[in-house]
C-alpha cells in the first residue's frame, strides 16, 4: 500500500511539474505569438492603407489639376464639364469620382447619380477650409458602408474654393484581404505554438524521465540500499547528478560497514578489557590467601586494561565532540619539545613491561615555542605511540623533533610490517581499521588528524624504506 502511494506521489509530482513547465512556457510563447498577430495585422492594415490612400490621392490631385483649365469658362460650362468627366471616367468599377459644390451637394459622379443625399465625410470641408487634399476612413454616415474617400479642393481662378473633386471606394476587398492575412499568420502563429508545445513536451520527458529513474534509485538508496548505482545514458547535468549520487552511494555504503566494523570492533576491545578486569577482580576476592606475586600481576593486569578503557572513552568523547562541533582547544604558549620528552619518558615506562624501547633522538636545536593546546598534543603523541607500539609488531620505536623557520616536525617511527599503499590514504579516516587485525576502534587517527589540523599543522604518514611506518606532525610556529 506505502508503495503504491509512493508511485502515485511520483507520478502526481512528475505531472505537476510537466504541467508547471507547459503553463510556464505558453504564458510566455503565447503572448508573443498574440503581438506578433497583432503586429502582422497593423502592419499589413498600414500598408493597404497608405498605398490605397496615395494612390487616390494623387489621383484626386492630377484631375483637379487636370480641371484647373476650365476655372476661367462660366460656372454653367464648369459644371458639364464635369459631368462629361464623370460620365467617362474608365476606372468607376474600382473608384467612383464625385464633384461637389462649395455647398457640399453632389453635382456629379462616376456612377451617373446627379443627385443624391448630401456626402458628410468630415474630409470634404476640411478640404474646402485647409485647401489642400484630405482623406477619410470609417463607416460612410450614409450607407454605413466603410469607405475610404480622398478629397480634394477645386479653386476658382479668383481663388474662391468652389467645390472639391472627391474619390471614394469601399474598403470591404481590402479588409477581406486584410482578414486573410491575418488568418493565415494566426494558423501559423498556432503551428508554431503546438511545436513549441510538442517540442517542449518532448524536452520535458527527456528530462523528466532520466530523473524519475534516478528518483527510484535514490529512494532505494535512502530506504537502506546503499551501493545502488544509477545508470544513464546523458553526457550532461544529469548524468553529473546521477554521478553524485552513485559516489554517494558508494560513500554511504563504505561508511556504513565502517560503522558496522567500528561496533563490532568497539564489543570486541570493550569486552576484553571488562573480561580481564572482571576475572581477576572476582579471582582476587575468591581467594582469602594468594600469593603476592599472583595479587601484583593481577592487580597490574586490571589497571592496564582500566587504562585501556578509560583511552577508548576518552576518544569516542572526542570524536563525539568532533562530530558536534564542540571540540576546542585551549592554545597557550608551550615548550612543546619538552611536552615530547615527558610524554616518551611516560609511556616509554610502561611499554618497557611489555619489551618494547622507545630511542628519542635528542636534537641539538632549539625548538622555539609555539602556541598550542598541550594537553591535546600529548593526547596525539600518546595515540600514534600507541599505534606504533600496537602495530609496529617489533620491539623498537624512533621518535625525533626538529625545527625551521615555519614549523616544528615531530616523526614517530615503529618497525613493523608497514601499511598497504592502497590504504595510506584511508588509514585518517574515521572508523577504517584497513587489514589490519591489531585492537583498536579506527578513530583514533582520526582524532589526532583533526587536532592537528585545527592547530593549523598536518599529520601524515608514510612507509619506511626497509619496513615499518613514519608517522610525521608538523605545526607552524608562527600561528
Amino acid at each position: 500500500m506505502g508503495r503504491i502511494k509512493r508511485k502515485r506521489k511520483e507520478v502526481w509530482r512528475a505531472t505537476s511539474l510537466r504541467k508547471r513547465w507547459l503553463t510556464n512556457t505558453m504564458f510566455v510563447v503565447v503572448p508573443i505569438a498574440l503581438v506578433c498577430v497583432a503586429a502582422v495585422m497593423v502592419a499589413f492594415s498600414t500598408y493597404y492603407y497608405s498605398g490605397m490612400r496615395s494612390d487616390m490621392t494623387y489621383r484626386a490631385e492630377t484631375t483637379a489639376d487636370f480641371f484647373a483649365g476650365y476655372m476661367n469658362v462660366e460656372y454653367g460650362e464648369y459644371y458639364q464639364s464635369c459631368i462629361r468627366y464623370a460620365q467617362t471616367y474608365e476606372d468607376r468599377t474600382d473608384l467612383e469620382l464625385q464633384f461637389i459644390d462649395a455647398d457640399g451637394d453632389l453635382v456629379a459622379s462616376s456612377y451617373g447619380v446627379l443627385a443624391g443625399e448630401k456626402p458628410q465625410t468630415e474630409e470634404i470641408r476640411e478640404a474646402m477650409l485647409i485647401r489642400t487634399a484630405r482623406s477619410f476612413v470609417g463607416p460612410d454616415p450614409v450607407t454605413g458602408e466603410r469607405i475610404m474617400a480622398v478629397s480634394t479642393p477645386l479653386i476658382y481662378s479668383n481663388g474662391e474654393v468652389i467645390g472639391v473633386l472627391r474619390f471614394v471606394t469601399s474598403t470591404r476587398i481590402m479588409d477581406l484581404q486584410i482578414t486573410k492575412l491575418t488568418l493565415a499568420a494566426m494558423g501559423f502563429c498556432a503551428f508554431f505554438v503546438l511545436a513549441v508545445l510538442l517540442t517542449t513536451n518532448y524536452y520535458i520527458h527527456s528530462i523528466l524521465q532520466p530523473i524519475a529513474e534516478i528518483t527510484v534509485k535514490a529512494q532505494r538508496i535512502a530506504a537502506g540500499s546503499y551501493g545502488t548505482q544509477i545508470k544513464t545514458r546523458y553526457n550532461d547535468e544529469i548524468g553529473a547528478l546521477a554521478d553524485t549520487i552513485n559516489d554517494l552511494s558508494n560513500q554511504v555504503s563504505q561508511n556504513e560497514r565502517m560503522q558496522t566494523d567500528f561496533i563490532s570492533s568497539l564489543s570486541h576491545e570493550l569486552r576484553t578489557p571488562l573480561t580481564a578486569i572482571t576475572g581477576w577482580g572476582e579471582t582476587l576476592l575468591s581467594c582469602e590467601q594468594m600469593d603476592p606475586e599472583d595479587t601484583r600481576r593481577g592487580m597490574n593486569i586490571i589497571l592496564r586494561e582500566a587504562r585501556r578503557l578509560t583511552e577508548m572513552v576518552v576518544d569516542l568523547l572526542d570524536f563525539t565532540k568532533m562530530q558536534d562541533g564542540r571540540f576546542t582547544l585551549n592554545v597557550e604558549p608551550t615548550d612543546i619539545q619538552a611536552e615530547f620528552e615527558d610524554t616518551i619518558f611516560m609511556y616509554g615506562s610502561r611499554l618497557k613491561q611489555d619489551g618494547t624501547y622507545i630511542h628519542y633522538e635528542d636534537s641539538d636545536q632549539i625548538i622555539p615555542e609555539i602556541s598550542c593546546d598541550p594537553k591535546r598534543l600529548r593526547q596525539v603523541f600518546l595515540n600514534i605511540l600507541d599505534n606504533a607500539a600496537k602495530h609496529g609488531g617489533g620491539k623498537n620505536i624512533n621518535a625525533s623533533i626538529s625545527s625551521d623557520d615555519n614549523f616544528v616536525e615531530i616523526n614517530i617511527r615503529d618497525f613493523g610490517p608497514g601499511i598497504p599503499e592502497d590504504e595510506l590514504p584511508l588509514v585518517k579516516k574515521k572508523f577504517y581499521k584497513g587489514s589490519s587485525k591489531a585492537r583498536g576502534s579506527g578513530i583514533g587517527l582520526a582524532v589526532c588528524d583533526e587536532i592537528v589540523a585545527l592547530h593549523g599543522g598536518e599529520l601524515s604518514l608514510r612507509n619506511a624504506g626497509g619496513g615499518g611506518t613514519i608517522v610525521t606532525i608538523k605545526l607552524p610556529i608562527n600561528q
